[in-house]
């Protein structure tokens, strides 16, 4: 039996493509690293000048409050819209758009997307957004590993051999030769 999971924070904004980055490599290796990777959708204009993912990053905190097991798919699926075929994801139909075609049902999707002007939803994103800042964010993602009782605060996309040799692990390039680390 391997060493017990480590917990790894994401905090992510689906407007930044370095989160997306991050996201995509940290999803391959939480099984090759047996890492409890903790994916926390985190608003950037809280942290920088106004970003237009408010809305995309509420429904992702709705998300993750209902149905956390649609959290990476729907994440992975409104970067796919934005950033690889640029479409737009403020628009309420384009959000329903990607959970839907990351498997979420209509309903599912449309009920979730009216609670994101709920105050448990908005003050999750608040609370989470505030806690990025309290690392020291000031820009995303910032990856927090917890070892020892003790946090390591990543920021960028570009830290994760810096990352596999906190956790005493293996850097293998950002898509491993390993078969259960696929998307």
């Amino acid at each position: 039996m391997g060493p017990l999971p480590r917990t790894l924070e994401l905090f992510y904004d689906v407007v930044s493509p370095y989160s997306w980055l991050a996201f995509e490599v940290l999803c391959r290796y939480k099984n090759i690293w047996n890492v409890n990777l903790q994916l926390r959708p985190t608003l950037i204009a809280g942290i920088m000048k106004d970003s237009g993912s408010l809305t995309a990053m509420r429904f992702l905190t709705a998300v993750k409050l209902e149905h956390p097991e649609m959290l990476e798919k729907v994440s992975r699926e409104l970067w796919m819209r934005v950033w690889s075929r640029d479409e737009d994801i403020t628009e309420p139909q384009s959000i329903l758009a990607a959970a839907q075609k990351a498997g979420m049902s209509a309903g599912q999707a449309q009920e979730l997307l009216g609670r994101v002007s709920t105050p448990q939803v908005k003050n999750q994103l608040k609370e989470t957004t505030e806690a990025a800042c309290r690392y020291g964010a000031f820009g995303l993602p910032v990856t927090v590993v917890h070892l020892d009782d003790e946090s390591h605060v990543l920021f960028g996309s570009d830290r994760m051999e810096l990352l596999a040799h906190l956790l005493g692990e293996k850097w293998m390039g950002p898509v491993p030769p390993a078969v259960n680390a696929r998307l």
